[in-house]
């Protein structure tokens, strides 16, 4: 399969040489699943988008540090391309950011969550088996590190999984958009030295929680395997 990653940010410079940057932790991702994919990769903060949509299986959206309501031109222009795969139903996965952003682009609200930080491993419920889905689980664990939350959904868009905390966390829109608030690319000894690094925008409560909650395995591969079902499946189309 050729998927093309719309690159939303960069991994902290310092932290590159030991965990990569945000393209190689996603082709990493399905390399632990054992599934042999070809990517391509977009800097949407250029304006650096594919020219033929029929070019790529599946689209992937990265997080980001920035907030989908920043009045930023090349946001505006992101959203308006996830639009424009909508309408040409391709499939898009998000992740973090990239869900927020299809939540704007269905007309649905994001903003800062009264909760505070998301940081760690997060637990979910599955509240939905969709038919695509191989593996279903009762829950699941995927690290997260986000203020932003999706407030709201547009109609017909299905919960798959969430929380008290993330209520919205994994979201299928449509028969082609389906989207995490997680990271399912992110491994435990990245996520730490992520909350070392970010110690002053961090709550040290919240850090502490975060930290400990690590000692948890994240399930990584099986929402990879989830992404992949639902990509391969004709059923969600």
């Amino acid at each position: 399969m050729r998927f093309a990653i719309l690159q939303c940010d960069d991994v902290l410079e310092e932290l590159q040489p030991r965990f990569g940057n945000y393209p190689e932790m996603i082709g990493g991702m399905f390399d632990d699943c054992g599934e042999i994919v070809t990517t391509d990769n977009f800097d949407c903060r250029r304006g650096i988008y594919p020219e033929d949509l029929n070019a790529y299986d599946c689209y992937i959206t990265t997080g980001s540090r920035a907030s989908v309501y920043d009045q930023e031109p090349w946001i505006q222009d992101l959203v308006e391309f996830v639009r424009l795969l909508d309408r040409q139903r391709k499939k898009l996965i998000g992740i973090c950011f990239g869900h927020q952003i299809i939540a704007v682009a269905k007309g649905c609200s994001v903003g800062k969550s009264d909760k505070g930080w998301g940081i760690g491993v997060s637990v979910n419920r599955v509240v939905a088996r969709p038919s695509w889905m191989s593996d279903p689980r009762d829950t699941l664990q995927i690290i997260v590190s986000h203020q932003d939350q999706v407030m709201t959904l547009s109609q017909n868009a299905q919960v798959i999984a969430g929380s008290d905390f993330c209520p919205f966390f994994i979201v299928q829109w449509n028969s082609h958009f389906l989207s995490i608030q997680g990271h399912p690319e992110w491994e435990r000894d990245y996520s730490r030295a992520l909350i070392d690094a970010r110690r002053r925008i961090i709550p040290t409560e919240r850090a502490a929680e975060g930290l400990d909650s690590l000692s948890r395995t994240p399930d990584n591969r099986i929402f990879t395997r989830w992404i992949l079902d639902f990509i391969n499946s004709s059923e969600s189309e």
